[in-house]
């Protein structure tokens, strides 16, 4: 009936639709996180105690979800499995984490968001230099490779050096969530702002150097939840250890104000949880370009919101900076889409070979022995 083609058509726009709705998700919830992190290290929250939590919180999640999804299907664990676990917690958890948040609070979350767009560009070089990619400028993609590189690095130059001139976007509008009394760390910015460039640029190395050691965990333990759940259970113990070590004041380990207690558990659950399953998700379903396309939207709420919400002040060198950086991003996206073309086309087609291999078996087997092969 027209009622049944039309829910049917309804559901498959759905379905096309889901993981670019999933990932612009993903990117809010980016951006919720540092606006409600901003605000907790603003009330006075240390950065130290504030990154415990977060991994506290996550590993208990995903420790859940490992008990509903693959309580029984479990691959071995292996002390091997287990270092890169906990290499995984260090640099994709506790120290990416304390540096974000140090370039936050010692400079502004829009350089802390708009440098992270370097990933992929420090990805590469970190790559080319273990050897996992290769510089072949003799291609169009290698030279855009190349390119992008560049002008993502000089993007990270004018970022962090060049401030010129303030750009007020919300003249008529003034919404101070910033009411709470000053802490040190945000007293401290005033004089310490390269130690938050030097922690932005830290931060993306962190993370890149997490990716890779992430690639290859997901080749020899594909078991997503539990290396999820390994990993931040390790960042969690990595970060407490870390913030008991250097944090003196035992108050900061209470939560006394609702903002603190919303920001442990909002990064927790909503970064932790959906965004890594969420994430995850959607590169098994588009594949990690897909993916990473989607950062610069982040940057670009973040810049929107924070000079609205957190009195950040928006100069000329940010926006200059982010762009070129974004303008790097994509090109250095784009050659690796061209260089993984080849590849992913012949792996669907031996996909639909093996298919069709599979079907014709069956049928062979169905004619002459009257026996199916239930999997």
């Amino acid at each position: 009936t027209n009622k049944a083609n039309t829910m049917n058509r309804i559901v498959k726009v759905v379905q096309e639709l889901k993981p670019l709705l999933l990932m612009m998700l993903v990117q809010v919830a980016y951006t919720g996180n540092t606006v409600i992190a901003s605000l907790a290290i603003t009330d006075g929250m240390s950065i130290r105690v504030f990154s415990a939590y977060r991994h506290i919180f996550g590993a208990f999640i995903t420790f859940i979800l490992v008990l509903i999804f693959e309580r029984k299907n479990r691959p071995k664990l292996t002390w091997r499995v287990l270092v890169m676990t906990f290499f995984c917690g260090l640099f994709g958890g506790s120290l990416f984490q304390n540096l974000f948040f140090i370039a936050i609070a010692l400079v502004s979350a829009t350089y802390a968001n708009a440098i992270m767009n370097m990933v992929p560009v420090v990805t590469f070089i970190l790559s080319l230099l273990c050897g996992y990619e290769k510089l072949n400028l003799r291609t169009v993609a290698g030279k855009a490779k190349v390119m992008g590189t560049i002008i993502g690095v000089n993007g990270t130059m004018m970022l962090s050096f060049y401030k010129g001139i303030e750009i007020n976007i919300w003249k008529n509008i003034h919404i101070n969530l910033l009411h709470k009394k000053d802490n040190g760390q945000k007293g401290a910015s005033d004089g310490k702002v390269w130690i938050g460039v030097l922690s932005g640029i830290g931060c993306c190395f962190s993370f890149s150097v997490w990716l890779i050691i992430q690639a290859k965990l997901s080749k020899e333990y594909p078991s997503h939840h539990l290396s999820t759940s390994l990993m931040n259970s390790m960042a969690a113990v990595q970060a407490t250890v870390f913030a008991l070590c250097i944090e003196k004041d035992w108050n900061q380990w209470k939560l006394p104000s609702a903002i603190r207690i919303l920001a442990a558990l909002y990064s927790g659950i909503a970064v932790t949880a959906f965004v890594n399953n969420a994430t995850a998700w959607c590169v098994q379903k588009r594949g990690p370009l897909y993916a990473s396309v989607f950062n610069p939207l982040s940057l670009v709420l973040v810049a929107a919101t924070t000079p609205l919400l957190l009195q950040e002040k928006l100069y000329l060198g940010s926006v200059l900076g982010a762009t070129l950086i974004v303008c790097g991003l994509y090109m250095v996206l784009w050659s690796k889409s061209k260089e993984m073309k080849p590849q992913i086309d012949l792996e669907s087609s031996e996909t639909e070979l093996s298919t069709t291999t599979g079907v014709v078996v069956v049928s062979t087997n169905d004619k002459s022995d009257h026996v199916g092969n239930n999997r």
